[in-house]
């Protein structure tokens, strides 16, 4: 199935071939390695004076700690990304009087993208959600409270959409879109 996107420009071939599937193969085991690779690609991402905000919850399938990660989804999550190889847990560092920090979530979705860039060179995908009970996995992860749950990151070999639920289906055989360029360059568009 091809996802390719139509683009105005010609872009790396890693970008334009990136997205984010539901079906994930439930018999693909992510390899130690693969792992290793797609953290430490976060892990060199740029941040503001290199303070690294982020920290990373990494459940396998099959798992103990992937069953509290699986436990922690929304509802429509619940129903595809546990068939994911890997969970990553990410937490951002929250600011000096214990609040949000925009900076730091800013970082943090570097490292992400970084990480989802890996993933893809390796022939693997990822999803990134947001559709997860925060304070729940925080809870049955014990994160340290100077930091916050942002989000879950699925990651492994997909599979056919076919597998999927209805809803989940037709979003998986949509094709993919973008706003125009001229929607989100405020000036300077060439």
């Amino acid at each position: 199935m091809s996802k390719l996107p139509d683009t105005s420009a010609p872009i790396n071939e890693l970008i334009r071939d990136r997205w984010s599937p539901r079906s994930f193969d439930v018999t693909h085991e992510i390899s130690d390695q693969d792992l290793l690779s797609i953290l430490e690609a976060a892990r060199w991402a740029p941040s503001a004076m290199n303070a690294q905000p982020w920290r990373f919850s990494v459940a396998k399938r099959g798992t103990e700690l992937h069953a509290k990660v699986a436990d922690g989804l929304g509802g429509f999550n619940k129903a595809w990304a546990p068939n994911a190889s890997a969970l990553i847990v990410v937490s951002v560092l929250k600011d000096e009087e214990g609040n949000s920090s925009a900076k730091h979530f800013y970082d943090a979705g570097l490292s992400v993208a970084l990480m989802t860039l890996q993933a893809q060179a390796l022939g693997l995908h990822s999803h990134q959600m947001a559709g997860i009970s925060p304070a729940k996995i925080a809870e049955s992860l014990d994160i340290p409270s100077e930091y916050e749950v942002a989000l879950v990151v699925a990651i492994g070999k997909r599979d056919e959409p076919e597998k999927l639920e209805d809803a989940a289906r037709e979003r998986e055989l949509a094709p993919r879109t973008r706003l125009e360029l001229s929607e989100i360059v405020l000036h300077g568009l060439p």
